[in-house]
């Protein structure tokens, strides 16, 4: 018979044989996060923009086709990392700084972030790209970071373009520095990540890789634009239709909807010159090229992964973080003045170094279709964004189950058996999606979650099979649509014919005005349309 002391050594061995296995099998995580990527802009989405290994990732993982972010760039990557909401995690206004509760412009102690989490699960953390959200990544759980800290930059050089902006608008583990001139955004970012993986690709790991493409300034090498010279000479209505076309064929759309009539892009079109109509299709080309540029480095990545045997232990999120964008920055009251005097608008120089073009609102209307509107507005084109998750095990294809970007975060927690402390009374607003995935739950949420957001006035609250938005600034209660979930293109409201509905949900909306210290009138609107 063993000894106690024996069986005592023998447990503690094959405990430390468990926990060693278990720390080998832990799942490594990428947020591959775009930058204004709008919905239709991927092959899989319906694009004729090629993303071939976008779209590997999407064959061997799940599209989820009814993913919500935040309208706008700061607050989707507050609720993206906290997974909380944008007013707790202390980005309630873009562009926005006080001392008020929820309007400190920066993320707030009040939450804890992905990385800070994991690493107390032995994770390290990785940032390449935009951060955003105030102060530096690298205080904020990251082992290795190069970041762009402030919302957009040039894509080859350091010729900011909000003068309001730091000369050294980049961050190297904390360090400021200058952009390495010639190098293209997103290329630099995916050699940087990695890198970072490389240096630490033994133990398990986070990767948050934000790219700034296709964000404005329009701005590609001519390899990739010049793939798609006169393809858009077709005009708004004609890639509208294909794309359309295509997502009902592949599933993402169903025949069955009666979709909205836009055939007046086709005179949107008609009536611009023949100079004007050129740059439109030139700033279409640069665009599509610099989403294939992105494809590509994420398929420098995926290579570099399936080099290493990294690949299929680790888990992939690929999203954008917010609809189509409609600004044009370059004749902005705001910000034209400084952009006209530093770059071009010539029709020859767009997508160099030197020019500055931005897609413009026809061309978002477009890409959004058949959602309403674009970044900037709570309603379904500002909120909607392609999601695709690459490894996780289930035989779900395509899912049109209501998700948020509040999600991605418990998701993470759940798969890696990180434990999520609360700070005060702050808890997760989102919920892992694994028990869907699973088959233990028919739908992520329930029937009485509720999905609230507010940004400058501009708001959503989501409950049930009912959704309340405001686009109206400033805020008035007379202003607030309801709709039927269903009625995902936003075209039937129903308020007059449902009081009882909307009493009740504007009965929530008031709580989570109050719970999350909202400030309406709202204390700033940038002026972004």
């Amino acid at each position: 018979m063993l000894s106690l002391k024996r069986l005592t050594k023998i447990f503690f061995f094959l405990f430390l044989v468990s926990c060693k296995e278990n720390e080998q099998n832990k799942k490594n995580f990428i947020i591959i996060l775009a930058d204004d990527l709008g919905y239709s802009d991927l092959s899989s989405f319906g694009s004729e923009i090629n993303t071939p290994n976008i779209d590997l990732l999407a064959e061997e993982g799940i599209i989820m086709t009814n993913f919500h972010t935040s309208p706008s760039c700061a607050p989707s990557r507050a609720m993206l990392l906290s997974g909380n909401d944008n007013h707790i995690a202390g980005i309630g206004i873009q562009a926005y700084n006080s001392e008020n509760f929820g309007y400190e412009g920066k993320l707030s102690d009040r939450v804890k972030i992905i990385p800070e989490i994991l690493d107390k699960n032995g994770y390290n953390s990785f940032i390449s790209g935009k951060w955003h959200i105030g102060g530096d990544p690298i205080d904020r759980g990251f082992d290795n970071s190069f970041s762009l800290l402030p919302g957009a930059f040039t894509h080859y050089d350091n010729n900011k373009p909000i003068s309001a902006y730091p000369d050294s608008s980049f961050s190297n583990n904390g360090k400021r520095v200058l952009w390495p001139k010639g190098k293209f955004s997103s290329d630099f970012y995916t050699d940087r990540m990695i890198d970072f993986i490389k240096s630490k690709s033994k133990e398990p790991f986070f990767g948050y890789l934000s790219y700034t493409a296709p964000h404005w300034p329009l701005q590609v090498d001519d390899h990739f634009s010049d793939k798609y010279k006169g393809y858009y000479d077709r005009g708004y209505y004609e890639i509208l239709e294909k794309r359309l076309s295509n997502n009902i064929e592949s599933g993402i759309f169903t025949r069955k909807n009666q979709y909205p009539d836009f055939t007046y892009m086709i005179s949107e079109w008609d009536k611009l010159d023949i100079n004007d109509k050129k740059i439109e299709s030139r700033k279409m080309e640069v665009y599509a090229g610099m989403i294939e540029n992105l494809d590509y480095n994420v398929g420098r990545l995926i290579k570099y992964l399936k080099s290493e045997n990294l690949y299929d232990n680790t888990i992939i999120f690929f999203m954008s973080d917010n609809g189509a964008a409609a600004e044009d920055f370059y004749y902005n009251n705001t910000y034209g003045g400084y952009i006209r005097e530093k770059f071009s608008y010539e029709l020859n120089e767009i997508g160099s170094p030197n020019s500055f073009a931005s897609l413009g609102k026809n061309w978002a209307k477009t890409i959004t279709y058949p959602f309403r509107l674009y970044k900037g507005f709570t309603t379904s084109g500002g909120l909607r964004s392609p999601l695709i998750i690459k490894g996780l095990e289930n035989d779900i294809k395509i899912s049109d189950e209501f998700m948020t970007i509040l999600d991605i975060a418990p998701t993470i927690y759940e798969m890696s058996s990180s434990k999520y402390v609360k700070i005060r009374d702050y808890d997760l607003r989102g919920s892992s999606i694994i028990p869907f995935i699973n088959g233990f739950s028919d739908k992520i949420h329930s029937d009485n979650y509720i999905f609230s957001f507010e940004h400058s006035g501009n708001s959503i609250l989501r409950k049930g099979e009912w959704k309340m938005i405001n686009k109206i600034n400033p805020f008035n209660k007379k202003n607030l649509e309801l709709f039927h979930v269903e009625d995902f293109m936003e075209e039937k409201n129903l308020r007059d014919n449902n009081i009882k509905v909307f009493d009740s949900l504007y009965n929530d909306w008031e709580k989570y005005v109050k719970t999350n210290k909202i400030i309406l009138p709202t204390p700033y609107v940038d002026d972004l349309n």
